[in-house]
């Protein structure tokens, strides 16, 4: 659980454009659970500044919302003209059954992923996104979601003699890699229990076994390798994906924040 792997391994990151509040509360979440990663665009306008920031990414852009349909139209013409943007794959959402409107995309603009008319049922919808995905393999190889963790991403556990903690380096659904104080250089298999994380105010209980560990430059400590045991609870491993969907879409927002007031600054 080292620093992540070339794409090929990690994946594609997957957006959702202008996306509307099924799409936001629901959907995203199961897709998460699904190890795919995930994140909103909240403003069509902003779709291509993100495009240009993650040029290898799938984009669903939701055509109900934000945009006129002559809107939606020159985004799609714009990535499509730009070669910078050659890698990304558009789609198109809409509850619109028009046959003419799919032909427009689908036929004129032959976006890669396709034109998939929304179900008032989440699961058909989640399911046809789902086939789309896979066929893109939006997941690599990798067979779960990891992300990096900010700073205050913590540990704590204790032994018959200490009160051991320390910062979660990153984190899936399945373990973690950690550096921790004191560091009692831990061997292999050394069963950490009532490991307590600590994820920006959500508390979660796990068991975690130590699979390796390296040591770090610079004299910065030994990161460990820790699989969480098999029978950790759903409720905590919810708490786990809630955290890593907020890590994700912080990534997108921060660099949008920090390319407005670039903006603003000239």
């Amino acid at each position: 659980m080292d620093s992540l792997a070339p794409d090929s391994i990690a994946g594609k990151k997957v957006f959702f454009v202008q996306p509307n509040s099924v799409i936001q509360r629901e959907m995203v979440a199961e897709l998460i659970r699904l190890e795919y990663e995930v994140y909103l665009i909240s403003d069509a306008k902003d779709a291509k500044d993100v495009f240009h920031q993650y040029p290898d990414c799938l984009a669903f852009l939701n055509i109900d919302d934000g945009l006129t349909e002559e809107g939606w139209l020159q985004l799609v013409q714009g990535v499509q003209s730009d070669p910078s943007l050659s890698a990304v794959r558009l789609g198109i959402l809409t509850y619109n059954p028009d046959p003419q409107l799919a032909n427009r995309y689908l036929l004129t603009h032959r976006v890669p992923c396709g034109f998939v008319r929304l179900s008032l049922r989440l699961s058909e919808s989640t399911a046809i996104i789902t086939k789309v995905l896979e066929a893109n393999e939006a997941r690599g190889r990798r067979k779960f979601l990891r992300v990096e963790c900010d700073e205050y991403a913590r540990l704590n556990f204790k032994t018959p003699t200490d009160t051991i903690e320390g910062r979660v380096v990153d984190l899936s659904t399945v373990g973690l890699s950690c550096v921790l104080d004191p560091d009692k250089v831990w061997p292999h298999r050394t069963v950490f229990k009532g490991m307590q994380l600590k994820l920006k105010g959500s508390l979660c209980l796990v068991d975690g076994v130590v699979m390796g560990s390296r040591r770090l430059e610079g004299g910065m400590g030994t990161l460990y390798i820790v699989l969480f045991d098999a029978k950790t609870s759903n409720h905590h491993r919810e708490k786990i994906r809630i955290y890593m969907q907020w890590v994700l879409q912080s990534s997108v927002d921060n660099f949008l924040r920090g390319r407005r007031r670039k903006v603003a600054a000239h």
